[in-house]
């Protein structure tokens, strides 16, 4: 019986123990679903979600309409739901940030950080650039390690691209629109994430066109090469991405999943090793910012050294 008591116990100190903040998302359902699976995935064994805060923005019909029902669901799956985020972090290693509200994004993050509680936030990061800023500042501060990114990064027609040789690229999504948020940060941070992903960071200029129906932001990066986020608010919508190399063009239709971005976090959360770095993030961030700027000065180009060297 002690043996038993024992490896019982071994096993339970083994398990990496995750918490989400925010059951305002279908995220936070998909994730818990493919971690808490009965027969998960190889890199996810020993992980579990086992706690859970609701959270919600009772002014973002996207958060206040749905956040009952995913809090049902995630409930169902053996989640404890708990009152606060003081009293989730008091039961896990790691925390899945799901909040669809990118707003609420550095009030939540807070306490993790400052508790050393490594975190994984969903896109948008926050809902501003000086937020970023931030956010970031304090990961560094208390030396507790992050990251964000959108679920595009890690779709495998993405990983599959050849990214060596690129000379340019055009990375098209959904550009829906929130009023609580800045324009791309709501849905147009899929399209412009995967830009980035294939062209890597060092963006220098931005700017920005807009047709009924259509968003055009064009970045030139430091060594001559450019970029374009195509944000489709009228036609066929869909994901994917055209990239120019040096001795090829590929276009590639991406279909979004989640399980190999789950696969990252989980991993990050072991290693403590983020797989997307604050700079880069905070360069999206940027660029979608710059883009904003763009449109309201009618398609002036933007540095985007001037807002990356401002004081964080």
């Amino acid at each position: 019986m002690a043996s038993l008591l024992m490896t019982s116990s071994a096993n339970a100190a083994d398990t990496l123990r995750i918490g989400l903040i925010g059951l305002d998302s279908s995220h936070a359902v998909a994730f818990t679903k493919t971690i808490n699976a009965k027969e998960p995935i190889p890199e996810l064994k020993n992980a579990k979600v086992v706690a859970a805060f609701p959270g919600g923005s009772p002014d973002l019909p996207t958060s206040a309409d749905r956040i009952e029902g995913f809090t049902k669901q995630v409930s169902e799956m053996g989640v404890e739901i708990v009152p606060s985020i003081d009293a989730l972090l008091k039961k896990v290693d790691a925390v899945i940030m799901n909040s669809v509200d990118g707003r609420v994004h550095l009030q939540q993050a807070k306490p993790a950080l400052e508790a050393g509680i490594p975190i994984f936030v969903d896109k948008p990061i926050t809902a501003s650039l000086d937020e970023t800023k931030q956010l970031i500042a304090l990961s560094k501060k208390t030396g507790t390690p992050f990251f964000s990114s959108s679920t595009l990064r890690f779709c495998q027609e993405v990983i599959d691209l050849k990214k060596e040789d690129v000379v340019g690229c055009v990375a098209y999504s959904p550009c829906k629109l929130d009023p609580t948020h800045p324009d791309l940060f709501w849905y147009g941070i899929h399209g412009v994430e995967t830009l980035f992903t294939v062209m890597g960071p060092g963006c220098q200029s931005v700017q920005r066109t807009q047709a009924d129906g259509v968003e055009i932001v064009t970045g030139v990066w430091e060594d001559g090469r450019v970029g374009t986020f195509r944000g489709i608010r009228d036609g066929a919508a869909g994901y994917g991405v055209l990239v120019f190399g040096k001795k090829d063009i590929e276009l590639t239709k991406i279909r979004a999943g989640y399980d190999l971005l789950v696969v990252e976090i989980v991993k990050f959360f072991r290693t403590k090793e983020a797989p997307v770095s604050p700079e880069q993030t905070l360069e999206i961030v940027a660029f979608m910012t710059a883009a904003d700027m763009s449109r309201d000065a009618d398609g002036k180009t933007i540095s985007m050294d001037s807002l990356l060297s401002e004081k964080k």
